[in-house]
């Protein structure tokens, strides 16, 4: 008979035990991608405008939600205002990286580069 504090052990946590435990799993895997075949593969964009629209309604959804009276989803809805600025800073330093000028990045916008750089940076 078991004693309260031990748990049962079923053969399946047994096995989760083991090979938590064995030097083998310690190992790191080696890695098994073959670059020569997926070198060539062309990557899968996901992200496209019906993207950002899907995005869009699901902000004015839940600003609709704090509208109507939910004011403990405010300061979420503060939280995502603040991830959307880290978003566009870091979306900004990417397109510094490769080499868009601060009058490229602001005439998408339809601010001046002085804005934009005021906004997003001195580099």
């Amino acid at each position: 008979m078991l004693a309260q504090h031990e748990r049962p052990t079923t053969p399946l946590h047994a096995i989760g035990q083991l090979a938590s435990t064995s030097p083998a799993a310690q190992l790191t895997r080696p890695d098994t991608v073959k670059t020569e075949l997926t070198s060539k593969r062309p990557r899968r964009h996901v992200e496209n405008d019906e993207y950002a629209a899907f995005v869009r309604r699901i902000l004015r959804a839940y600003s609709r939600r704090v509208g109507d009276g939910d004011v403990e989803a405010f300061a979420l809805l503060v939280g995502l205002a603040e991830e959307i600025d880290a978003a566009m800073a870091e979306a900004v330093k990417g397109l510094r990286a490769h080499d868009y000028s601060w009058a490229e990045i602001g005439a998408r916008l339809s601010i001046s580069r002085q804005a934009a750089q005021q906004r997003w940076g001195t580099s």
